[in-house]
């Protein structure tokens, strides 16, 4: 409480009674106190998501008029994995900067989890997800494409002269890959167990696609990559695919919004280059999921 009145400019009784006075007008107990501080009840919690989804609709509306009175400006928020960060998305926020240099973005990176969370608490406008993230009836969800994890090496690797491989052949060589307990660890682990293999030993274990990237430039490192990361923001021709198909299933990126929320221009217009700039990605015509006639089938897997 004390806090609370600290960042309201007020002093504690006040900040107090007006606890009391909202807790009468519901006829409902608002935050458990005990000798720790306090915490929301469950009315309480129900409250606090109205109050977010209210003070946002008037953040929109300020934005929806800086938009009226600028349309070749406003803000747009995003949440992504790093990977996508770094490639896909970067590459979208360009074309974007090029048309409308005014418009200005913030790059929100994070587990699915985190940016599950922080778009249902409107801290982000749109969620660029990869694999299945969400089963949620509030969320609108589409694919935009379908992408497959490749073997990657630099080119100067001896590997890169290899017409034909399988994992057996580079099951010990210097690997550097995510941890086991993280999902694309795991996703990746499915490759070398359809095979018969185990997971390699692995030389670095990293989730960064900076870290991984910077290893491969140093020539006999190889990791898994999917196939968006070695085409956004540009091509790398130091890098080399080689040979050999995963047997993994394909991963969709969606771009998941919430059903009820409506869009600034510069959240509808970045929606709009992420298909553009996805198109020739796709194959074939893509689903749409999570449309009024489908709800999103997204689950959350920490």
């Amino acid at each position: 409480m004390s806090r609370a009145a600290q960042r309201l400019n007020t002093v504690q009784p006040a900040v107090s009674r007006s606890i009391a006075e909202l807790e009468r007008a519901f006829g409902v107990r608002l935050l458990d106190r005990d000798r720790q501080g306090i915490k929301p009840t469950v009315y309480g919690r129900a409250l606090l998501d109205c109050g977010a989804a209210a003070f946002d609709d008037l953040r929109r509306g300020v934005r929806n008029i800086e938009a009226l009175a600028d349309p070749e400006g406003g803000e747009v928020r995003i949440g992504c994995p790093p990977l996508l960060a770094a490639s896909y998305v970067t590459t979208i926020v360009d074309h974007i900067s090029r048309r409308k240099p005014r418009v200005s973005f913030q790059l929100v990176t994070g587990t699915a989890e985190e940016l599950y969370n922080k778009l249902g608490e409107r801290k982000i406008d749109v969620w660029i997800a990869r694999f299945d993230d969400v089963a949620d009836m509030r969320l609108h969800r589409e694919v935009l494409f379908e992408d497959s994890y490749v073997v990657v090496a630099n080119v100067q690797s001896p590997w890169s002269r290899r017409r034909k491989l399988t994992l057996q052949d580079l099951l010990d060589e210097a690997w550097a890959l995510p941890p086991l307990d993280n999902r694309v660890g795991s996703y990746l682990a499915q490759a070398f167990r359809a095979c018969g293999l185990e997971y390699p030993r692995v030389t670095v274990t990293t989730t960064s696609p900076e870290t991984r990237f910077g290893l491969l430039a140093m020539g006999r490192y190889l990791t898994m990559m999917p196939t968006f990361a070695l085409r956004f923001p540009a091509r790398r021709p130091e890098f080399k695919v080689l040979p050999l198909s995963l047997p993994l299933a394909a991963v969709p990126v969606s771009i998941v919004t919430l059903k009820d929320r409506a869009l600034s221009p510069a959240a509808e217009h970045f929606i709009e280059t992420a298909r553009e700039v996805a198109r020739p990605l796709q194959r074939g015509t893509h689903r749409l999921r999570g449309a009024a006639s489908s709800p999103a089938s997204i689950k959350i897997r920490s």
